[in-house]
């Protein structure tokens, strides 16, 4: 695992990841048999691939976080900074769009003794605020993927 670039070392701790929920289900699966019956795999196998894919997957996020303190992007914040700016980009992203949705549902009345609903958000400041954030999204994780594949792999 040594001279990679951050990207490679990312896609590598998912994989980590996701060998990690395969084998606990494997595990879980010949954990327990009936008397008499042969599992399918040996648990204790399993688990044994279990500590050591663990043990890589640490290894990865360890040097991950360290790379990620490291890198400076060209608007001199680190790439931990931009990485917490981005998740809480997508939250405003979601509240806006999901706000401006609710408030543009029109409401169908038959009678005049119906309720009647108002809209107490402004659609359109709305859908601008999820523009403008998407806008700033897009920005920010094109620096991030630049980092990430320009940037090597901290041991």
């Amino acid at each position: 695992m040594n001279d990679m670039k951050l990207a490679e070392a990312l896609s590598l701790r998912a994989d980590r990841h996701k060998r990690m929920l395969q084998l606990t289900e494997r595990v879980k699966a010949n954990a327990l048999i009936q008397e008499g019956d042969t599992p399918s795999e040996d648990a204790q196998e399993l688990l044994l691939e279990f500590n050591r894919v663990a043990d890589e997957f640490e290894l990865l996020i360890e040097r991950i976080n360290r790379t990620n303190l490291s890198v400076t992007l060209a608007d001199r914040r680190s790439l931990t900074a931009a990485i917490a700016r981005r998740d809480v980009l997508k939250f405003h992203i979601n509240i806006w769009r999901q706000a401006a949705e609710a408030s543009a549902v029109k409401q169908m009345r038959s009678t005049k003794s119906e309720i009647k609903f108002v809209s107490v958000v402004n659609v359109k400041e709305a859908r601008e605020n999820v523009d403008r954030f998407a806008q700033e999204l897009r920005q920010l994780d094109t620096q991030i993927q630049e980092a990430n594949w320009t940037c090597d792999l901290l041991d």
